[in-house]
């Protein structure tokens, strides 16, 4: 498939398509085994829905999209791209007012949501905006304001649309993904059509290393993130069977029902895949023990390319034999390789799953780059980095350490926020915000330079959002969150001089009212208080009166460090 020469998403799909077994299963649901789609049937129902939607929105409408990971998320996706429209996802996990900014910013014309409990959240919400047309839902809600999308699926249209005649071109919209941002209020990252075409060119160069037959590929990071968006167009440029994951407690037993060749996952699975593994490792004795040391021990000198004696060849081909192959039919037997995006991945938990034959790629994007700049090819694995650029991308260290990176992949800019895009888009390229280096052709990241906490699971939290809300208590006057990469948020507190003597208990109740209007990964778990004021005179603020974050964290790592212990 010549990626580099469609105009638009809906072309992709329509070529696949048409090289497809139509009665072939495409979509499946491990979560509801009768929830599935052929090929045909997915077109039906894209068609479907598309010529129903067209009744609300015209060329450039927003429709929210809010729902779990199942098939009639990516039917709804292209069909709002058929109709002209533009997709907003949104996570299932977000508070009423997060939809409500989402709402007010976006002004959708059409809002589907998966079941009840989502509508439920944001009922009040279409209750006071003339501009929402039209409820659709995934699950039958007993509402006559709302649609059941399977009544939309059992229509019989006369028309059919052409995919190849829509009139969408490279550049165009085809999804605004909410991003968190400095400030606390999300930005709208507007992406192309051609920002995801480039993306998937890149990602199947990648995997024609991989895998040689149709691939099996199971989604569960939500479709909302703008990885998993992009990673849906990729499965179906390679003709992939796509199986929607139950939920993360269950996903090993999930890739044990499907057998997936390809796994796209965040740091954070990965680094519980580690502790699972390395605690069953630990309890092993005799025999099993020696093998078990000995495929992590001449694993890890295989993979970093050290020298083996031809004894530990030897040794290496028997840990083969009898346990990298024992430990890969723990995840369907036919798994290829993972993949990590959505954050840095641990050194040691990738060079440990790459020793014992679970080869693991690390990659690097944001929002802002259809997701992906660069990835690590199969064939040299450099784990310490994130792979070199993907053709189109054109990638740059900056006097400062900044990457900048340019190419069609980029954004077109932050919706409705022109201030902001001239902010981080400067004569085509963008600043990542990121602090790194390139070395023989591969990007390495050293640090980060924007205020935004990332945590294993991908998603990106602003701190500044959580700490305005904090300092609202009377009694806070200043505070910094922190938990870059870590299980839970922390926070360090200082006390109003008039209120020095709060009892601890009255100031956790207080911080719990707050979490109470945070999202689940946006909660303060644990807090400590610290005596000394943060000012220009000590150095831990600027000019203008903003936390100097990096100075701080280094002044008091070792306490933020405790709260995790």
């Amino acid at each position: 498939m010549k990626l580099e020469s469609y105009n638009n998403l809906l072309e992709l799909f329509f070529d696949r398509y048409q090289l497809e077994n139509k009665n072939e299963i495409f979509l499946q649901s491990l979560k509801n085994e009768n929830s599935n789609f052929t090929w045909k049937q997915t077109f039906d129902a894209i068609q479907n829905l598309s010529l129903f939607l067209d009744q609300y929105i015209t060329t450039n409408d927003r429709c929210l999209l809010i729902s779990e990971n199942r098939p009639e998320w990516l039917i709804s996706d292209l069909s709002i791209m058929l109709s002209k429209g533009i997709t907003v996802p949104a996570y299932t996990t977000y508070v009423e007012r997060d939809y409500e900014f989402l709402i007010n910013d976006c002004k959708p014309s059409v809002i589907i949501v998966s079941d009840a409990t989502q509508l439920k959240k944001i009922n009040t919400i279409i209750k006071k905006h003339s501009f929402i047309k039209k409820v659709i839902s995934f699950e039958n809600i007993k509402d006559k304001n709302v649609t059941f999308i399977e009544e939309i699926f059992n229509k019989t249209y006369k028309q059919e649309k052409n995919f190849k005649e829509i009139g969408l071109r490279r550049k165009d919209i085809s999804c605004i993904i909410y991003t968190s941002g400095t400030q606390g209020n999300p930005k709208g990252v507007m992406l192309s059509h051609g920002g995801i075409l480039n993306n998937c060119e890149g990602s199947t160069k990648l995997l024609k290393e991989i895998i040689t037959t149709k691939p099996k590929f199971l989604t569960w990071l939500p479709l909302s993130h703008s990885y998993e968006h992009t990673v849906q167009f990729v499965q179906i440029a390679v003709g992939a069977k796509i199986f929607y994951a139950e939920s993360i407690d269950k996903l090993i037993k999930n890739m044990n029902d499907c057998n997936p060749d390809i796994m796209t996952a965040v740091p954070r699975f990965y680094q519980n895949l580690y502790q699972k593994i390395s605690s069953t490792f630990q309890k092993a004795t005799g025999v099993k023990k020696l093998l078990v040391n000995s495929t992590t021990r001449i694993g890890r000198k295989y993979f970093l390319k050290e020298k083996l004696s031809i004894y530990e060849k030897f040794i290496n081909y028997i840990c083969n034999k009898l346990v990298r192959k024992k430990i890969k039919s723990q995840f369907g037997g036919n798994l290829k390789a993972f993949i990590s995006g959505g954050g840095a991945l641990d050194y040691e938990v990738g060079v440990f799953l790459n020793s014992i034959g679970l080869p693991t790629l690390q990659g690097y994007g944001l929002t802002e780059t259809s997701p992906v700049v660069s990835c690590n090819p199969i064939d040299d694995i450099r784990i310490e980095t994130v792979g070199p650029p993907f053709k189109g991308n054109e990638v740059m260290i900056a006097e400062d350490g900044e990457i900048l990176v340019k190419g069609e992949n980029v954004m077109l800019g932050y919706w409705n926020n022109p201030t902001e895009t001239d902010k981080v888009i400067q004569n085509g390229w963008l600043f990542t915000g990121d602090i790194g280096t390139i070395e023989n052709g591969y990007l390495k990241i050293t640090d980060r330079k924007k205020d935004i906490l990332i945590t294993p699971g991908g998603d990106n939290i602003s701190p500044v959002k959580i700490e305005s809300e904090l300092t609202k208590i009377e009694f806070i006057e200043q505070a910094l969150v922190y938990g870059d990469n870590k299980p839970f948020l922390v926070a360090l507190i200082v006390l109003n001089n008039n209120f020095k003597d709060t009892d601890y208990k009255i100031i956790q109740e207080e911080i719990e009212k707050i979490n109470k209007e945070l999202t689940k990964i946006e909660k303060i778990k644990k807090f400590i208080i610290i005596n000394n004021q943060f000012s220009i005179e000590n150095g831990f603020m600027t000019p203008t009166l903003k936390l100097k974050r990096f100075k701080i964290i280094q002044e008091y790592k070792k306490e933020l460090e405790d709260l995790y212990k």
